[in-house]
């Protein structure tokens, strides 16, 4: 066996992990069928063997030639375990529940299947791109409280977001974002939480990374300060790419924000190309700041503000503070020195302080949008069922233009749409989004990541 020289696999199987000998690689349920697909096996033919959750015995509910299948007819809300087997080979048992999904799905991960257990056991951190060549790529990694949390699965789609399928795996890293630069797929992620710092590129659109560059060392334990990010753009301002991350963990009780940059020219894979900015703590003396204790700023969305200046506007953290939510807190970029820490402006009003949320602002109007796990009031501050398209003319004050998913009338602590990453094509909205619906663990731990597209949403806008 040779050492590895990629980032990537398909799969990633630790030793002694019992993955199967057919790999199960994606899972998309629906109310009354569920959709999966695998690595060919020596065949070429296949079945696949279904039952209720621990009811019965195994009944064969397919016979396929290809390394996919769509079992229909099934009991809406119920839970079911299969497996596929080929030419005496079969995959692990993996689970799934019936359920009428939101949008479509990209993938999706059953809370009790142990498939990826080795990092993790919920779909986290959804990040999209558009390939210069048309397809979309999506990534999502696999976190749970306590446990490694260092994988990330990528799915394809060449018919605009109709449907998917799987690329590869990468390995480790977690808090991932894919993005585009002079035509080459690049992820920008640590290796776990509060890790390394790691980049890497594809030269084949996604499918093989080549072995990743570190940038920044973390900690690579929860409860140690070390790196802190989540799948916001990367943004190109007067000759720089700019990407925001944080130092710090909620057990040390502070995030500390930070910018890095490198030159748009520079090779991206070289550790001297970048600059990072010194972590700069929250200061509860700060104007215009709640009165109350706070972990202070994560999960920052660069933007250009009206004023031609490149800010930092950050999630806040305000359960304990007077109020509890509705503000974000501003940092000022310095674009002149890129090794000058980021320096605090103002407060925001806007009411998705308690989640990610990123900022983009529309070219053809001229205005800024934001899509947000929207908060009614200080009576559901943690709450994320309910989920907005905001805007905005200068950054300050923040309108609904529309609610995307509205599940108000369910259980607010097993239902979340959370961490959208989104984009603007022609006069559509796409956006990937952190989905927990239909038997999760919980709102937080999300068993869906899907896939939306909003249709003339400028339209709405009259509204």
């Amino acid at each position: 066996m040779k050492g590895t020289t990629t980032w990537s696999y398909a799969p990633y199987t630790p030793f002694f992990f019992d993955a199967g000998d057919i790999y199960v690689c994606r899972l998309a349920p629906d109310e009354t069928s569920f959709h999966c697909e695998w690595f060919a096996a020596p065949g070429p033919d296949y079945e696949l063997w279904l039952r209720p959750e621990g009811e019965g015995e195994f009944a064969c509910a397919a016979r396929v030639n290809a390394p996919e299948a769509t079992v229909s007819g099934l009991e809406p809300e119920r839970d079911y375990e299969f497996y596929v087997a080929c030419g005496g080979k079969k995959s692990r048992v993996r689970l799934f529940r019936t359920g009428k999904p939101v949008g479509t799905v990209v993938n999706y991960l059953h809370p009790r299947d142990g498939a990826y257990a080795f990092s993790g056991q919920y779909l986290c951190s959804p990040s999209m791109v558009r390939h210069p060549k048309g397809y979309l790529l999506s990534s999502m990694d696999l976190f749970a409280g306590g446990t490694p949390q260092n994988l990330t699965l990528i799915f394809r789609s060449d018919d605009d977001g109709r449907s998917w399928h799987y690329v590869c795996e990468l390995y480790p890293c977690f808090w991932g974002k894919l993005f585009i630069h002079r035509g080459e797929v690049y992820m920008l992620s640590c290796s776990t939480e509060y890790g390394d710092l790691l980049i890497g590129r594809s030269a084949d659109g996604g499918f093989t990374f080549g072995a990743p560059t570190v940038l920044l060392r973390g900690s690579c334990k929860c409860a140690v300060a070390g790196v802190h990010k989540n799948p916001q753009p990367i943004v190109e301002y007067k000759g720089r790419l700019y990407g925001t991350l944080e130092w710090g963990a909620w057990a040390e009780g502070y995030h500390a924000a930070m910018v890095m940059s490198a030159d748009a020219d520079a090779d991206l894979l070289d550790p001297a190309s970048w600059h990072f900015a010194p972590p700069v703590k929250y200061d509860p003396a700060w104007p215009g700041v709640a009165k109350g204790p706070s972990a202070g700023n994560i999960e920052g969305s660069l933007v250009i503000a009206p004023n031609g200046r490149l800010y930092n506007i950050m999630r806040y953290d305000m359960f304990r503070c007077e109020p509890n939510y509705g503000l974000a807190l501003a940092y000022r970029v310095n674009t002149d020195d890129p090794d000058a820490p980021l320096e605090y402006d103002r407060a925001i009003h806007l009411p998705g302080n308690h989640s990610k949320f990123t900022i983009k602002r529309d070219e053809k109007t001229g205005l800024y949008f934001a899509i947000i796990s929207r908060i009614l009031d200080r009576t559901c501050a943690g709450n994320r069922n309910l989920l907005s398209l905001m805007a905005s003319r200068d950054l300050e004050t923040w309108d609904v233009v529309c609610d995307l998913i509205d599940r108000r009338n369910d259980d607010p602590k097993m239902t979340g749409f959370q961490y959208v990453d989104w984009m603007i094509e022609g006069d559509d909205l796409l956006f990937l989004c952190r989905t927990a619906i239909n038997q999760p663990h919980n709102y937080h731990d999300a068993n869906y990541q899907t896939f939306h597209r909003v249709r003339n949403f400028r339209d709405m806008l009259e509204k």
